[in-house]
């Protein structure tokens, strides 16, 4: 059995938790210590990171810029981006490549775009369909439209402008209304395709007037066009500059265009907002977009240059003949729109009911 007096055993603790002690702090001291050095070691990398990232800003654009586009030649997109890439190359001397990537809904050049170098010099064209639409329809797209892209600036709207066959009994926005809930399910518009903006704008109408008027999905716009110019189909919903040739020949009907503002190629017509729906938007916007984790202040660099050469009259005009409104939105703006976008549109087909392809 052990046997210690009182005085030795206070003793040998008291030692004990002395020895303690100076271990304890000994251990704090050097946790302390590197603590700090890496700190130290953090702060001085992202320093170096930081004038890295300035430094490459300030030589940027330094080699041709690449603008994938996720669709074929010879679109509206490929129009905008002509004209702004001979702008930058005017500005910064340096050439702009456009690359056309289509397939898979515009997949195939967004997944492209997605791994490329987030250096600024690989940009993809994004639309209200590939970036706010499709991903609420497809889970399948292969890309993030949100994790995978940082907005760089948003480009131009194209408002869908509804017109009709002149035989329809109609003149304007609450006459077509009124028709449509005196004929429940025996009226049809024609539209670009299950998803697109023509397809929304059909939609959102029958929700926000509470109508149903049917809608006929076409692979494209050409015989969309036909079969509503034969009167198969009674109702279109398109670009503007489609239809235009066809309202002024009196070969189609205007009834209303889809933004909130008129049209600057088609100013007689009014807008649904003015036709008894206020706030009824629906627009195809157009922007570009960089891979993530691209250095804020390249994308800064780039949104300043676009926005000023969106704002060159020549261009606004062509645009505007076009029946495109030019848009100029910080990178910031351009999220935020996006994510509005998004919360409308799932909402619409949510109670619309509307199913991917």
């Amino acid at each position: 059995m052990l046997n210690f007096k009182s005085s030795e055993l206070f003793s040998r603790l008291h030692l004990g938790n002395y020895a303690t002690r100076r271990f304890r702090n000994t251990r704090l001291s050097a946790s302390f210590f590197w603590r700090t050095l890496l700190t130290a070691v953090i702060v001085v990398l992202c320093d170096g990171a930081v004038a890295q990232t300035a430094a490459l800003a300030k030589d940027f654009p330094s080699k041709p810029i690449r603008f994938i586009v996720p669709f074929v030649p010879g679109g509206s997109g490929d129009t905008v981006l002509r004209a702004i890439g001979q702008k930058l190359t005017e500005a910064w001397g340096q050439p702009t490549i456009l690359e056309n990537r289509p397939g898979a809904s515009g997949a195939i050049g967004l997944i492209a775009a997605a791994k490329s170098p987030p250096d600024g010099y690989t940009l993809v064209l994004g639309t209200s369909s590939t970036h706010a639409i499709n991903p609420l329809l497809q889970s399948n797209l292969g890309y993030d439209s949100i994790k995978d892209f940082a907005p760089v600036a948003m480009l131009i709207v194209i408002p869908n402008i509804i017109v009709a066959h002149p035989a329809l009994p109609v003149k304007n926005i609450p006459e077509l209304i009124q028709l449509a809930r005196n004929k429940p399910g025996q009226l049809s518009f024609a539209s670009n395709g299950n998803g697109t903006s023509s397809h929304m704008s059909g939609e959102l109408l029958n929700l926000e007037a509470n109508i149903h008027i049917l809608q006929i999905p076409y692979k494209g716009a050409g015989q969309a066009m036909n079969d509503v110019l034969g009167g198969q189909v009674q109702l279109l919903i398109g670009a503007v500059a489609t239809s235009l040739p066809y309202i002024k020949s009196g070969k189609l009907k205007a009834l209303g265009v889809t933004s909130l503002q008129r049209s600057a190629a088609a100013p007689m017509v009014p807008t649904l907002a003015e036709s008894g729906l206020p706030g009824f938007e629906v627009v195809q916007w157009f922007g570009l977009f960089a891979p993530a984790s691209t250095p804020p202040e390249i994308i800064a660099k780039l949104n300043i240059e676009i926005n000023r050469a969106l704002n060159q009259p020549d261009l606004k005009e062509e645009f505007s003949r076009q029946g495109f409104n030019v848009e100029n939105r910080t990178p910031e703006q351009f999220k935020d729109y996006m994510k509005n976008e998004s919360v409308k549109w799932k909402k619409l087909i949510k109670v619309a009911g509307i199913r991917g392809e």
